[in-house]
């Protein structure tokens, strides 16, 4: 077994609060023998099995979620991107199903019914998003880690009212935070920054992956906004437009 399975099983573990005791107890073994299962990766396909039943996984989910970690961000294509700009409703669905929430929990918590659903997820199968298998299971056939093409149709119809929607609080909340910072950085330090939120967005949809078995209902949507660029503040290019103008001179 791969280190990158063993280390994603690993993971999945912490995030459901469970020790390696607390695996070894549910699946009737000693703790050191599920240590040396985990050191050595020694797991057979059965042994593989009962883990993930313990998880509540099967194996496609583990790969994706092992996948992702290696894999960066792709895009849509412009045909899906597109369909998903042109209708808003089929564009929630996607999202609710990119944060892992299956077909009942939709149907219970939202104003559509379930044959509302049903055609959304027959679109979404036939713009190649989603496997739609029996018992309305849906699982992406795009990369979970998508970006918003520049400039593209996703941009274009949802961007800055994300934006803008986003910004409209106050951040005071238990749960919210908010840091802004404007410094003077060089070149490389910049590259460094980027690169560090690129990590940070991608440990976000790590958990993602790892909290799929909990009820939607016992979940937290949070918006998170990771963006750096070159920016100064509009007032301090007017102090620098002001210095550079050219004094008036007195007859």
């Amino acid at each position: 077994m791969t280190r990158a399975l063993v280390e994603t099983l690993k993971k999945v573990l912490k995030a459901r609060g469970m020790t390696y005791a607390d695996l070894a107890l549910a699946l009737r073994v000693s703790t050191p023998t599920v240590k040396r299962l985990f050191s050595r990766r020694t797991f057979t396909l059965e042994r593989l099995e009962e883990i993930l039943k313990v998880l509540e996984l099967d194996f496609y989910e583990l790969a994706r979620m092992s996948h992702g970690r290696r894999s960066g961000p792709a895009e849509l294509s412009l045909e899906q991107e597109a369909a998903l700009a042109r209708d808003a409703r089929l564009f929630s669905v996607f999202w609710l199903l990119c944060n892992e929430w299956r077909f009942d929990e939709i149907v219970a918590e939202f104003r559509l019914g379930a044959a509302q659903i049903t055609s959304y997820f027959a679109r979404l199968e036939r713009l190649r998003l989603i496997d739609w298998r029996p018992g309305n299971r849906a699982r992406l056939r795009v990369p979970k880690r998508y970006v918003w093409r520049a400039g593209g149709p996703l941009r274009k119809s949802y961007g800055l009212r994300v934006i803008s929607e986003f910004m409209r609080a106050r951040f005071d909340a238990p749960q919210d935070a908010f840091h802004f910072e404007a410094q003077d950085l060089s070149p490389e330090s910049a590259i460094v920054v980027k690169r560090r939120l690129e990590k940070v967005a991608a440990e976000i949809n790590e958990m993602v992956e790892i909290d799929a078995a909990t009820p939607a209902k016992k979940r937290v949507t949070l918006g998170v906004l990771l963006a750096c660029r070159p920016w100064n503040i509009s007032i301090v290019h007017a102090l620098r437009a002001d210095a550079e103008a050219p004094k008036k001179t007195t007859a």
